[in-house]
């Protein structure tokens, strides 16, 4: 269910904002222009304000006003800071604010299409509207989050599982720091900063555990030493550091990475644990960038698409459940490693019990896996 007149007030707020950053823009340009035209804000950006040009040009040789282009300027020219914000608002204003009212049916609910081979790894996706893809980063995303709500009188659980893809590389790579440190339930991203980092547990720092957070994700889906660095805002050297250092202390996912790549090479497809296999035609390309592609996509495909896996079996478990129990809740989303239920709130207890089981107990891995249960009167709250 869509709370209408959140939205409602949500989009005024939104018009507020869109309006102050449209004149903070055309001051600091010193004249009015369409913020959403790229050919003139390319004009201004690059010949009136002089700021450093990309080299990349867009449609027609227009030089490019892209995400990415902008965010190479934002750190010192606030006015490319505020038009990468100004779009932000735009897409989130456009994209769901005004569109979902007018997508709900009689009883004030939306309801989205799931295509279960829209996705190469297997996930699920989502469209008419893509409900998988409503942002928790920023704070006007978290607001249409609140939005979302459950029937009267019920409230909406939800239980996600926990770093899935992590575990389940450290169940295919069989590594002995990666699995000691699930098994001993220790934060993972604690333990890779001690390790990279070279400093005690109780020493690191929340900036370290945030590099180790990012060097964990980038292992996973294959980053370079250049990601990696754009990604933490650091040199390339330094970020090249991080990723030996890792390899250095997790051996064993090092052998795991080049074990994969080369069996892919010779398969030519990549496979989950259920043996779900994904053709990768492009593992021996002449093409640099096409080969890393797909040495990245082979890497990251048995991770992904199991945890894609093993969350469809835990949804048909609990369905199973729903069925033969006799239960008033509804399933009602899965956004890739989480499930989103209603229910009458005095059944929220037993119905948080009995998910958690389900998703921890769909088949045993060499660590735990564990899910992690919160609720709450909408989505955003659930806690």
């Amino acid at each position: 269910a869509v709370d209408r007149a959140m939205l409602g007030a949500l989009s005024a707020r939104m018009d507020e904002v869109l309006g102050g950053l449209t004149k903070e823009i055309h001051a600091l340009a010193g004249r009015e222009f369409n913020i959403n035209s790229p050919q003139q804000l390319g004009r201004i950006l690059f010949e009136e304000l002089n700021l450093p040009a990309p080299f990349k040009t867009g449609k027609g040789k227009v030089i490019s006003t892209a995400a990415e282009v902008l965010e190479g300027l934002a750190e010192e020219h606030r006015i490319a800071r505020l038009v990468l914000e100004y779009r932000q608002v735009s897409k989130l204003k456009g994209t769901y604010v005004d569109a979902l009212p007018e997508l709900l049916d009689g009883h004030g609910r939306v309801h989205t299409t799931f295509n279960p081979t829209g996705a190469a790894t297997g996930r699920l996706s989502s469209n008419n509207p893509n409900l998988q893809n409503i942002p928790i980063r920023t704070e006007l995303g978290r607001e249409i989050r609140a939005a979302f709500v459950p029937r009267p009188g019920w409230t909406l659980v939800k239980v996600d599982y926990s770093q899935i893809e992590l575990r389940l590389l450290a169940h295919f790579s069989g590594d002995a720091v990666l699995t000691e440190s699930f098994v001993r339930g220790e934060d993972i991203h604690t333990r890779t900063a001690a390790e990279v980092f070279g400093v005690p547990p109780l020493m690191v720092t929340p900036e370290l555990r945030r590099n180790a957070k990012a060097v964990n994700f980038g292992i996973v889906y294959g980053q370079t030493a250049f990601g990696l660095a754009a990604a933490l805002g650091i040199s390339r050297g330094e970020a090249d550091t991080y990723i030996k250092s890792y390899f250095a202390r997790y051996a064993g996912v090092k052998r795991y990475i080049e074990r994969t790549i080369a069996e892919v090479r010779k398969t030519g497809y990549a496979e989950t644990l259920f043996g779900r296999r994904r053709p990768i035609p492009d593992m021996s390309s002449k093409n640099p960038n096409a080969r890393g592609f797909a040495e990245r996509t082979a890497v990251n495909t048995p991770l992904q698409g199991t945890a894609a896996d093993l969350i469809k079996q835990a949804m048909i478990a609990i369905d199973r459940q729903f069925r033969q129990e006799g239960w008033q809740a509804r399933l009602l989303l899965q956004v890739h490693d989480e499930l989103v239920l209603e229910c009458p709130v005095e059944e929220a207890g037993r119905l948080a019990r009995m998910v958690k089981q389900a998703m921890e107990g769909v088949h045993k891995l060499n660590v735990p896996l564990i899910a992690d249960v919160s609720a709450g009167a909408n989505w955003r709250d659930t806690k």
